[in-house]
């Protein structure tokens, strides 16, 4: 089907054409209708539908015929660091992970904060706290304290995942120079391949992909 039919279903049945659109991903429960607009102008999407956004992400490819097919390519300018990640892969970094977050007592609802450089383990976190319906706030990772601290007082997070430390580049492109950027006190010491989460209360432990036996 071509751009012109496509559109033109569209325009004959615009819910229909947006349910049909629906069936390309799995749901908990399946939305009655696409569209509500009871309290236009703001409208809402499936909004009586639940659907898990890390599953169809991850797992319907993990489980599927897609396993062993590359999911995340990481390739990195500043550090020259590349990095491939199957699904499979990817299920089981990220099961741990969540499995290691809800041990820490984050579950649904709550606010967690991810503060990291653009590395494989920020997508995992993202993923991680996805699948066990917490709610992630990405703020960039090149941000310094104070502009952090902004969004930690707007968030007010139960939870906050950052690396121990990230580089930049100080040179141009040609010299692909780079240095060490300090992180603020959240930040454990280590490599960058470390996470550290800090909980409101206090406490913090390291985030490896090792903290946690039991997956989700």
């Amino acid at each position: 089907m071509g751009y012109k039919e496509v559109y033109e279903s569209w325009q004959a049945d615009p819910d229909g054409f947006w349910m049909v659109a629906a069936q390309a991903i799995d749901w908990d429960k399946a939305p009655s209708k696409a569209l509500f607009d009871e309290n236009a102008p703001l409208y809402e999407w499936f909004s009586d539908g639940m659907v898990n956004t890390c599953w169809n992400a991850v797992d319907r490819h993990a489980e599927g015929d897609r396993a062993d097919q590359v999911a995340i390519i990481y390739d990195s300018p500043i550090t020259g660091r590349t990095q491939t990640i199957t699904f499979a892969e990817l299920k089981e970094r990220v099961s741990r992970f969540a499995g290691g977050l809800a041990q820490r007592g984050i579950t649904k609802g709550d606010r967690v904060i991810i503060y990291m450089p653009m590395v494989p383990e920020a997508l995992i976190a993202m993923l991680a706290v996805t699948r066990i319906g917490a709610i992630h706030s990405v703020v960039f990772g090149g941000f310094a304290a104070h502009e952090l601290a902004v969004r930690i007082d707007d968030a007010t997070p139960k939870a906050i995942i950052a690396a121990s430390a990230g580089t930049q580049s100080t040179g141009s492109a040609a010299s692909r120079s780079a240095q060490s950027t300090s992180r603020p006190s959240i930040m454990s010491a280590g490599f960058s391949s470390r996470w550290r989460m800090t909980q409101k209360s206090g406490f913090a432990a390291d985030c490896s992909m090792a903290l946690s036996s039991s997956g989700l």
